[in-house]
């Protein structure tokens, strides 16, 4: 166990992290630009967003039990060169059908860095500041979060789009030459042991077909009436999974870890918090602009709050998680999420600003209280040996709350909708505000009672691996 912070480790991490969410948002805000310059519509341009997120959230356990094998600093060196390649290709793309393809490639780089970078941050750092060091992450991670549009704004104005994507390129270069660095300095073994290939591919079948049974973009571009196909092919996924793991040798999900208390509550309560906190979020825009009628330009400013409460906060909880341990920080955290969704019940058509605004703040209180004491109890607390994969569950169960966020506020908003307004089968819209805004509080008061099963999980999840 090191006594010592290995803080060239420790930046390496926080750069991995600022990188992803950097990357991430800067290719949100090039889409339209991207879209029109090769000639596709949004549903081409969806592909390409679709195929990162297949790549990247399908491949990350495989990636967190390979650097769990392989060691860590490796796998992420080379997760920082894929991702740059993919960038540059990504960046000379003449098509739609490279940039999709390029996408898929560049969320393999990404899988490799996410599924590696919160391991590795509490691997350079005592135990005891295990807390902090997810809290910096959690810091970086918001960083590039906030400031990846501005980045993406500016070089489509003065550049071009392409040159969001060669921006990227040479700070994935530092990225692995600073891991490589760090590796020669301090090298790690090889656990050499077979690699469980059955296991892997299901755990990509089952990840990437549980996004497309969710993912709104997904049912859209494939069709809703491919649903039921993809729901079977989930569920076979998971049971020939969940057969084949329990018998292998040497398994890619190990399932005994999930019977550790503090990881299995901790990963059940960031599903949770992580559908809830989504279901606003994607929620907001359409009451702020066509109920609210605020400005588009506003309505950005507002959503600023949010991640720069998380970089505040974030070190705040890490270091209450070192004292106090992370169930107290956490279940705290939630106790914000939950006032949150409570405002939004008392939501009305000509609401002032400033009530929105307040659920966003504590929502973003949430999140700067959650994440850091939540991941410290998730990957710091777990074995050495087995980090990479909580850090990888830990991304994986996140993205999927994202997911989850959205298709769970989509179908509430619509049922609630048809309730309130005794029409059957027509489309949730704004033109019927009063509708629409009492559709949104029955949809907040529903979250509320999914957060408080998460705060409930959360004060279960106990303070020891046991």
């Amino acid at each position: 166990m090191e006594t010592r912070v290995n803080y060239l480790l420790l930046a390496i991490a926080m750069l991995g992290t600022f990188f992803s969410a950097t990357a991430a948002r800067i290719f949100n805000i090039s889409m339209p630009t991207v879209a029109a310059t090769l000639g596709t519509d949004l549903l081409g341009i969806s592909w390409a967003l679709l195929a990162y997120q297949l790549s990247n959230i399908g491949l990350s356990i495989i990636f967190g039990r390979l650097a769990d094998l392989w060691g860590r600093e490796r796998i992420i060196a080379l997760g920082f060169i894929v991702f740059s390649l993919g960038s540059f290709l990504c960046g000379v793309s003449q098509n739609v059908y490279q940039l999709i393809g390029f996408r898929f490639l560049q969320g393999i780089g990404a899988a490799m860095i996410q599924s590696s970078s919160r391991a590795l941050a509490a691997d350079a750092v005592p135990e005891h500041l295990g807390g902090r060091a997810q809290g910096y992450m959690t810091t970086a991670h918001h960083t590039g979060f906030l400031l990846g549009p501005s980045i993406g704004g500016l070089t489509i104005d003065y550049l071009s789009w392409r040159w969001t994507f060669f921006f990227l390129v040479p700070i994935g270069l530092i990225g692995s030459l600073l891991t490589l660095a760090n590796l020669k300095g301090r090298p790690t073994s090889v656990n050499r042991v077979s690699i469980d290939y059955v296991g892997a591919a299901l755990i990509f079948a089952a990840t990437t077909t549980l996004i497309l049974l969710f993912d709104r973009r997904a049912l859209e571009i494939m069709g809703a009436e491919s649903k039921m196909a993809i729901a079977v092919a989930f569920l076979g996924c998971v049971a020939g999974l969940i057969a084949y793991e329990s018998k292998a040798e040497s398994p890619f999900l190990n399932l005994s870890l999930f019977k550790i208390r503090l990881f299995s509550c901790s990963a059940v309560s960031l599903l949770i918090i992580s559908t809830c906190y989504t279901i606003p979020f994607f929620l907001l825009p359409f009451y702020l602009q066509n109920v609210l009628l605020l400005s588009p330009s506003f309505i950005g400013l507002l959503f600023m709050v949010p991640p720069i409460i998380t970089v505040i906060l974030a070190p705040l909880s890490g270091t209450m998680a070192d004292r106090f341990g992370p169930r107290f920080p956490a279940s705290f955290g939630i106790l914000f999420l939950i006032i949150s969704l409570v405002l939004g019940y008392f939501f009305q058509p000509n609401s002032h600003w400033l009530l929105p605004t307040s659920m966003i703040a504590l929502g973003a209180i949430t999140n700067g209280f959650f994440n850091p004491a939540n991941s410290k109890a998730m990957i710091s607390m777990m074995p050495t040996e087995h980090r990479g994969f909580a850090t990888a569950v830990n991304h994986v169960v996140f993205s999927m709350g994202n997911v989850l966020g959205v298709a769970i506020g989509g179908f509430l908003m619509t049922a609630a909708f048809e309730a309130h307004t005794g029409l059957s089968g027509v489309s949730l819209t704004t033109d019927n505000p009063v509708g629409f805004v009492a559709a949104l509080n029955t949809t907040f008061l529903a979250a509320v009672g999914l957060s408080l099963i998460g705060l409930v999980v959360s004060l279960s999840r106990g303070e020891g691996t046991s």
